[in-house]
């Protein structure tokens, strides 16, 4: 399969600090790409060097076939950025902001205002495009900024944590959009920490710590590869819940609500062991539940809950 995406040996270093440590991976063209990882962990700094925002101490970057030292312009034309930070002009209406970018991408000609309403009827926009963004919802913001990045018809579509702070209609919405894009032949490059997001949209996903690359599969084999992490979902009326070491197929719990999950690579035998131990009380729920992508990261990266303030 075309590569959309290549990166090979690629090192970021500020200071003492090596944030980045010789990753090499591939996005095919045509999949959504989730790249996942906890704070601190060489996330964001490999999404600004792939962009062409920050320059890689080495390696070689590869966007649509073009390498991006050699021919920056070129690669770089060849692709859309929706930032973190919202860069739509508060002041300016949604058709104005999208007519400026193209602007920027050098497109001229009479065919852009027809291009550009296209555009933000797609996005749910056409009955606001002439409002000034800064009469908008954040929902609505994002979608502007996504227009913005989607002008000049990129081949391939760097999204970073596109849903961060959305409602629930919002985000479905921005699902809805990023779907329909992967279908119509867009490459996309997903950064998010919303776990269940990527589960949910991505193809395949990477998982980054620690400045080096610890998974890249699909999120199914991902979760078939820690089938010790499948869990017993138990629930008791009294609240009163064995303990992991009094456990023989228990490797550890976890409290949620005033339901504890117990981690085994055995749940039938666990069943039967948690049953024969709590007895006669009275159990308001069991149910076996498969590992999820988020058993999985957590797994993969030790649980390190890193300073949310912290972007590397």
């Amino acid at each position: 399969m075309e590569r959309a995406v290549e990166i090979n040996n690629l090192h970021k270093k500020f200071g003492d600090i090596e944030a980045v440590k010789g990753i090499d991976f591939s996005v095919q063209k045509g999949e959504i790409f989730g790249f996942l990882g906890p704070n601190g962990a060489g996330k964001t700094t490999t999404a600004r060097m792939i962009t062409g925002v920050l320059k890689p101490d080495r390696g070689r970057i590869e966007l649509a076939g073009y390498d991006l030292e050699e021919n920056f312009v070129e690669a770089r034309l060849r692709i859309g950025v929706v930032p973190e930070a919202a860069n739509a002009y508060h002041e300016l209406t949604a058709r104005e902001n999208i007519k400026f970018m193209a602007r920027m991408y050098g497109l001229s000609g009479e065919d852009i205002e027809e291009k550009t309403k296209k555009l933000l009827k797609k996005l749910g926009l056409a009955d606001r495009m002439n409002d000034k963004v800064k009469e908008y919802s954040k929902g609505m913001t994002q979608r502007v900024i996504l227009g913005m990045a989607l002008i000049n018809n990129p081949e391939i579509l760097f999204l970073d944590e596109p849903t961060r702070g959305l409602d629930v209609q919002s985000t479905r919405i921005m699902h809805e959009i990023i779907q329909d894009l992967n279908q119509k032949g867009s490459t996309i490059f997903l950064t998010t920490h919303n776990i269940q997001e990527a589960n949910q949209l991505c193809h395949r996903v990477a998982v980054i710590n620690k400045g080096r690359i610890a998974a890249i599969d699909t999120p199914e084999n991902l979760k078939n590869t820690f089938k010790e992490l499948q869990t017993v979902e138990l629930c008791l009326e009294d609240g009163d819940y064995p303990l992991p070491s009094e456990l023989e197929y228990i490797s550890k719990s976890a409290k949620e609500g005033n339901k504890m999950k117990y981690y085994t690579d055995n749940p039938d035998r666990a069943v039967k062991e948690l049953i024969s131990r709590i007895g006669d009380k009275k159990i308001a729920g069991l149910n076996i539940l498969e590992p999820d992508l988020e058993d999985v990261f957590v797994e993969l990266t030790g649980g390190e809950l890193n300073n949310e303030n912290q972007q590397i």
